[in-house]
């Protein structure tokens, strides 16, 4: 796609400061990292978000994942690291090509703040249930 930022990146005409590549993927280096260490996975084929996403280039992409991770760990010994990844627009995705980060945790005041509120009695077992159930339907749609 000419416009998206990560496929320059793919295609060399933006440059990156490039982790691991195969023929499937590319990480690299976040810009704007949040903490020592913080990577970005992406697909080489533009794929917009994980809804977009065909099986053989999650498949490529997930077979990476615990290489990047483990690579981190290894370099720099974090306490923890989040994985994260955004899907539209409402849930923060701002870069529309698939990405993945690593963000290595170092401390509870290292910039990275989690904020989840679960809605634990909102659901019954029964809702949860027919919840399930509705998801189940579309599997293979």
């Amino acid at each position: 796609m000419s416009d998206c930022i990560f496929c320059k990146i793919i295609e060399g005409s933006i440059p990156c400061t490039k982790v691991y590549e195969d023929e499937h993927v590319l990480a690299f280096m976040d810009i704007a990292p949040l903490s020592k260490g913080h990577t970005l996975l992406i697909p080489k084929q533009h794929v917009k978000d994980i809804f977009e996403m065909p099986e053989d280039v999650a498949r490529n992409l997930y077979a990476a994942a615990p290489k990047i991770a483990n690579a981190i760990k290894k370099a720099f010994n974090p306490q923890g690291m989040n994985t994260l990844n955004n899907n539209g627009a409402l849930a923060g995705q701002t870069v529309f090509h698939y990405h993945l980060h690593f963000i290595p945790r170092y401390g509870e005041d290292d910039g990275y703040k989690v904020r989840w509120e679960a809605k634990k009695d909102e659901f019954t077992p029964e809702q949860l249930k027919a919840l399930a159930e509705e998801i189940k339907e579309n599997l293979n749609q």
